[in-house]
C-alpha cells in the first residue's frame, strides 16, 4: 500500500516579550485611551509604539529637501566642479591602498 505523506504543521512564529514599568497614572491613561478606541491595552500600546517607531526611522532615514535645495543638489550632480587638491590627494591615496595585496 502506498504511503501518504502528511504535512507537518508549520511552526508558529515566535514572539518576543517587552516589559515596561509605568506609573498607575500612566496605565490608567493608556487604558482609558484604549477603551475609547475599543482596543485592548496591549493592542493600543503596540499600535502607538509601532507608529512612533516608523516615524522616527523615517525621520532619520529620509532626507526632505526644499525646492531650492533640491535644485541646488541636482545642479551639483549634473555639473560637478573640478576636484580640489585635497580630493585629488585622497583619490591617489585610495588608489594606492587598493593596489596593496
Amino acid at each position: 500500500m502506498p504511503r501518504t505523506q502528511t504535512k507537518s504543521p508549520q511552526p508558529r512564529p515566535r514572539f518576543a516579550r517587552l516589559e515596561a514599568r509605568i506609573s498607575p497614572d500612566q496605565k490608567a491613561l493608556f487604558q482609558k485611551a484604549a477603551t475609547l478606541e475599543g482596543r485592548t491595552l496591549t493592542d493600543f500600546v503596540l499600535g502607538c509604539v509601532v507608529r512612533e517607531a516608523k516615524r522616527v526611522v523615517q525621520e532619520n532615514e529620509v532626507i526632505t529637501l526644499s525646492a531650492r535645495d533640491r535644485e541646488i543638489f541636482v545642479k551639483a550632480l549634473l555639473n560637478p566642479g573640478e576636484p580640489n587638491k585635497a580630493l585629488r590627494k585622497a583619490a591617489a591615496w585610495y588608489k594606492e591602498m587598493i593596489r596593496q595585496p
